[in-house]
């Protein structure tokens, strides 16, 4: 599990992802594949043949960033990379260097398939805060545990439900604040901005590092669980 300080920066992350890709890549989602899903039929139904198909590719790399993010947990792969949520951050950075330095002739799509590709890594190895499933990219399932949480806080006087609301409702925020600055940077500042993620998710590197020696075991990164409404099993902190 990770702490709420490094969750908002990985939700930072998502947005800033996000908005980057919509406002600079051909409004294109990243992260968000349900809006790929649904743009791709709105666009089928219009007989938007080629723009359709541009919706295509990044749900194909974020199926094949799930797949990496899952065989750095296997046993045979986890004895030679000894810590695969490290692992996934130091790719994460070192492929959003490795976009921001590709010239204006690269194809947005192939940008919009790498950025997709760490998206998915990133939301399959990140997956409990603190002791709750939750989603560093996409918010639908964080919306609902806060408003969950905030109906018990308000309705039982239920404290940990209090707690909780707090700490998803930091995350939802901080995913917008990401949104809202990739959107604004790609647009004012061009393709490069994309650097300022990297830099987020290095700072966040540091604060897992950091976690990791103060409390053994905490920010283990993913547990099994794709629900954010629903308890982490116990056994994978």
């Amino acid at each position: 599990m990770v702490s709420v300080e490094l969750g908002v920066l990985l939700a930072v992350v998502g947005g800033f992802l996000d908005g980057y890709s919509v406002m600079g890549l051909g409004g294109v989602f990243a992260n968000a594949q349900t809006g790929n899903v649904v743009l791709l039929g709105v666009e089928a139904a219009r007989g938007h043949w080629a723009q359709a198909a541009g919706h295509v590719p990044p749900i194909v790399a974020f199926v094949a960033g799930v797949a990496v993010a899952e065989t750095l947990r296997r046993p045979r792969v986890a004895a030679v990379v000894r810590r695969p949520a490290r692992a996934a951050l130091v790719v994460e950075i070192a492929v959003l260097v490795v976009v921001g330095l590709l010239s204006a002739g690269v194809p947005d799509v192939a940008k919009v398939m790498v950025i997709a590709f760490v998206a998915s890594i990133q939301v399959s190895t990140f997956r409990t805060l603190v002791t709750w499933s939750y989603n560093t990219t996409m918010m639908t399932g964080n919306i609902r545990s806060a408003s969950q949480a905030l109906y018990l806080a308000v309705v039982d006087r239920d404290r940990e439900a209090g707690r909780k609301a707090r700490h998803f409702a930091v995350i939802i925020v901080g995913f917008l604040a990401g949104g809202v600055a990739g959107g604004w940077l790609v647009l004012h500042a061009g393709p490069r901005t994309i650097w300022v993620a990297a830099g987020v998710l290095l700072v966040a590197l540091g604060l897992f590092v950091l976690d990791e020696h103060r409390s053994p075991g905490r920010a283990t990164g993913a547990g099994e669980d794709d629900d954010p409404g629903s308890p982490p099993r116990r056994g994978l902190r």
